[in-house]
C-alpha cells in the first residue's frame, strides 16, 4: 500500500511539473526575424533557438552564423535564477545566467573566466510568440556593441 502511495504521489509530482513548464512560452522553436532584428555587420547571429524543459531545469540549444558566415553551435542547461550554468560551443563564454525579473522579462549575462562578455535583456510579448532579446559587449577592437535580435515562436 505505501507503494502505492508513492508512486502516486511521485506521478503526481511530475505531472505538476510538467504542467508549469508547458505553460511556459520560453519552451519551443524560436527562429530570427532578421527583418525585425537589429544586427550590427559583422556581429554573431542566432538564427533558431530551442528551448526545452529537462528535469527541472531550461536547455537551450543554440545555431547560427558568426560575423563572417561561417556557422555556431551553443548548447546551455540551467534555470533562470541568475546563476552561472556551464556553455558548451561558444568561444566568448563559458558559463551563462539567466535570471527571470518578472514574468516575460529576464536578463543575461555570458561571462569567460568569471568575467561578463555579454549582457542583455529578453522580453517576451503578451501573447508569447515574439521574443525580443537584446545583448551588450564588446566587438574586438573594444569598442561597445548593441544588438537587438527578435525571435518569433514556431
Amino acid at each position: 500500500m505505501k507503494t502505492r502511495t508513492i508512486l502516486l504521489t511521485l506521478a503526481f509530482c511530475l505531472a505538476g511539473v510538467m504542467a508549469c513548464f508547458a505553460d511556459d512560452a520560453n519552451v519551443g522553436t524560436w527562429k530570427l526575424n532578421e527583418g525585425k532584428s537589429k544586427v550590427p555587420a559583422g556581429a554573431p547571429k542566432n538564427t533558431k533557438v530551442v528551448y526545452t524543459a529537462e528535469g527541472g531545469q531550461y536547455r537551450c540549444v543554440v545555431d547560427g552564423l558568426d560575423g563572417t558566415g561561417k556557422p555556431l553551435h551553443n548548447e546551455w542547461t540551467g534555470k533562470f535564477d541568475g546563476k552561472d550554468y556551464p556553455l558548451v560551443g561558444d568561444s566568448t563564454a563559458d558559463t551563462r545566467a539567466v535570471k527571470m525579473v518578472s514574468k516575460g522579462h529576464y536578463t543575461l549575462a555570458n561571462k569567460k573566466a568569471g568575467k561578463p562578455t555579454t549582457t542583455g535583456t529578453i522580453e517576451m510579448s503578451a501573447d508569447g510568440k515574439t521574443r525580443t532579446l537584446t545583448t551588450h559587449g564588446s566587438d574586438k577592437s573594444g569598442k561597445p556593441v548593441t544588438a537587438v535580435f527578435v525571435y518569433e515562436k514556431q
